[in-house]
């Protein structure tokens, strides 16, 4: 996913003299190394100093630049966090925070390196939009999309190696969600790389029930597609949220909200699965980090099958 981000940022970059790239002790990767060295000008590395970079570039921002602050997830909003929030959210700058390996996609760094509660701390600031592709192909059009937000915006990503979802699925609209297999009897809202895991869930539930299962890409949090959301809830008889994510304040709690809210509770049955509401202190590969926070192709399999 970061050389998806990578290539679609250097297309819209190298036209746009106003984009300019700040990174924090990150790689170059694919089309981030063809920007840096056709635009030098327009790289800077500040080198561990988040607070800084994020400061920077709401400061460029207020001088008609379109500054780009690239590094790995929790060092892009937990460290600067007052810098996101008074500087570019307080003043509507539009700093875009490129994300790289959000949620647990550094399994084997353990919880420094891990941001699971990311998306609870940006949809909360003002002015925020808030982005989170589910494979390659997404993550290049939702980058090639930023050129149509004004504000600020968080884009939360995968790291590497992740296989495309989207072949199939309906067209990309920025802010909508996106149909990337057909059902009728149950319908997964999910986003983020862990949409693989539903998707495989969702061919077994065919195959070995007869669970006709639809799964949906929610890339954009906030502002979230309510209507497009409220569809699906009015349109299945059971619902199910599954997300990278804390328990709070993720995508799970604002569906159950606007499904109080719509009056569909009590009509659909919804269920939402997340990470637990503790540091998992594991280290392996990706799976087995959301085995440890019980999150298994095989308890989704056995607990969806019976909704």
């Amino acid at each position: 996913m970061r050389n998806s981000f990578a290539n679609a940022f250097y297309e819209i970059a190298k036209d746009d003299p106003r984009i300019y790239l700040i990174a924090a002790d990150i790689g170059a990767a694919a089309g981030v190394l063809t920007f840096i060295q056709e635009y030098p000008e327009r790289f800077l590395n500040v080198g561990v100093a988040e607070a800084i970079m994020i400061g920077m570039a709401a400061g460029m921002a207020m001088r008609g630049k379109i500054p780009f602050a690239y590094t790995i997830a929790p060092f892009t909003i937990y460290r600067p966090f007052e810098q996101v929030r008074d500087d570019c959210c307080y003043q509507d700058q539009p700093v875009r925070h490129i994300a790289v390996g959000r949620a647990l996609n550094y399994p084997l760094l353990g919880a420094t390196h891990n941001a699971t509660e990311d998306i609870a701390l940006m949809c909360a600031l003002p002015n925020m939009t808030v982005l989170t592709p589910c494979d390659p192909a997404e993550t290049r059009e939702v980058t090639l999309a930023t050129r149509q937000i004004d504000g600020p915006l968080y884009l939360g990503m995968g790291k590497a190696g992740e296989p495309d979802l989207t072949a199939n699925a309906e067209p990309f609209r920025l802010g909508k969600i996106r149909k990337l297999r057909h059902g009728s009897d149950l319908a997964i809202l999910t986003y983020g790389p862990i949409a693989k895991m539903a998707l495989d869930v969702a061919d077994r539930l065919q195959k070995e029930k007869g669970k006709s299962t639809a799964v949906y890409s929610v890339h954009c949090i906030k502002p979230l597609d309510k209507e497009g959301i409220l569809g699906v809830l009015n349109g299945f008889p059971e619902v199910v949220v599954f997300e990278e994510h804390s328990p709070f304040g993720g995508l799970g709690p604002q569906v159950k909200e606007l499904a109080w809210d719509a009056g569909v509770a009590g009509k659909t049955r919804l269920k939402t699965y997340s990470l637990q509401d503790r540091f998992a202190h594991a280290y392996g590969s990706y799976y087995e980090v959301l085995a440890a926070h019980g999150l298994t192709p095989e308890r989704m399999f056995e607990e969806w099958s019976k909704l």
